[in-house]
């Protein structure tokens, strides 16, 4: 039997009862105010159901300034608290574990839909952002912190910190998009200095066995593999998270970085040396032999995206001989069927390949 059916524990809180994880997923299906729809507690819920031993939410924005786009869960109020907790309890009845991702967009956060102009560590023409002041850099590190509270006190087992992908702590990680002279940029700890601010006062102030996680990517949105690998290891020596989520696009790819040829990507990350930290990889993982192939390659968990939007069972599937995941196109009755609402059909018919006509 696979290891990916095999219970594993954390340093902090319970443990997951097999090896795959829910990727947080944006899905467009939160009402306007950032409270949960019942289209989304459906859609987690029923993954939950379907067998994943952490179900995480999609990313859930700690400021109001941070909203990267219509229909996404809000966690910077008290008042998304019943909803959020309605959720953690049907993600703990269905026997999974539970995590909010907590996020803001930065410079990717459009003033069409926030009403404000983005911020960004420095200005940046492309997107209208401009450079954010060291107090509301303080807000904003601040802001994830009483995201974790918060979610705490709904009952999730934790939280997942999005440092990938182009958004704020990312864009701070980025020589890139950061060009501050102050303690927030130059070096590579001073740029990742409201990642581990955040991680700190999130540590200080939420309860000892509250998981928290970090979500990387090492590649693209002014990430290089090298920093990326740094930060990596200094989140596993310092001990102070209890998993490192990577987003690597492709299990099986090779960094763009000469430097790193003649490896694969993952492999950057799963060499190492990791202490009790635990490590997720994300990226192209749509079969049962793929999951395999990453957890045979010195990973402990798989994160799964677009699998668990065809599958809504896919570790349950994955148990049967004769599973053989649906291929793309898939129609619009078939995602409503796999427990997705009608924004979130329409959003994925958007994507190419993806939804028949």
């Amino acid at each position: 039997m696979s290891i990916m059916f095999e219970p594993m524990s954390f340093a902090r809180g319970p443990a997951m009862k097999n090896r795959y994880m829910l990727a947080p997923l944006t899905n467009l299906q939160s009402h306007a105010d950032g409270s949960i729809s019942g289209d989304e507690y459906n859609w987690l819920r029923m993954r939950a159901v379907g067998g994943f031993g952490l179900t995480m939410t999609c990313a859930a924005h700690v400021m109001t300034s941070g909203q990267g786009f219509p229909g996404q869960l809000g966690i910077f109020s008290d008042g998304h608290l019943p909803g959020l907790t309605r959720l953690a309890d049907a993600i703990r009845e269905a026997g999974s574990l539970s995590s909010v991702q907590l996020y803001h967009g930065g410079m990717r956060a459009p003033a069409k839909v926030t009403g404000h102009q983005p911020w960004c560590p420095s200005a940046n023409e492309e997107f209208g952002a401009r450079p954010m002041t060291v107090s509301e850099i303080e807000q904003a590190i601040e802001a994830y912190v009483k995201g974790a509270e918060r979610a705490e006190r709904a009952g999730f087992d934790g939280v997942e910190l999005h440092g990938a992908h182009g958004y704020l702590l990312c864009q701070f990680l980025s020589s890139e998009t950061n060009k501050r002279e102050d303690g927030y940029g130059g070096s590579l700890e001073n740029r990742s200095r409201p990642l581990f601010e955040a991680i700190k006062g999130i540590r200080q102030r939420c309860r000892a066995d509250f998981q928290l996680g970090v979500r990387l990517s090492p590649e693209r949105f002014g990430m290089n593999v090298g920093d990326a690998v740094a930060v990596a290891q200094r989140l596993f020596d310092e001990g102070q998270i209890d998993y490192l989520d990577m987003s690597v696009w492709d299990v099986y790819k090779e960094p763009e970085d000469p430097a790193y040829k003649g490896r694969s990507l993952m492999s950057c990350f799963s060499d190492l040396k990791r202490g009790k930290t635990r490590l997720g990889m994300a990226g192209k993982i749509r079969t049962p032999a793929d999951v395999d192939h990453v957890l045979k390659s010195n990973v402990d968990f798989v994160l799964l995206g677009r699998a668990a939007i065809l599958h809504y069972d896919f570790p349950q599937q994955a148990a049967q001989a004769d599973f053989t995941p649906v291929s793309l196109p898939v129609t619009r009755d078939y995602l409503r069927a796999q427990h997705l609402g009608p924004a979130f059909v329409e959003y994925m018919a958007g994507w190419e390949g993806f939804v028949s006509a």
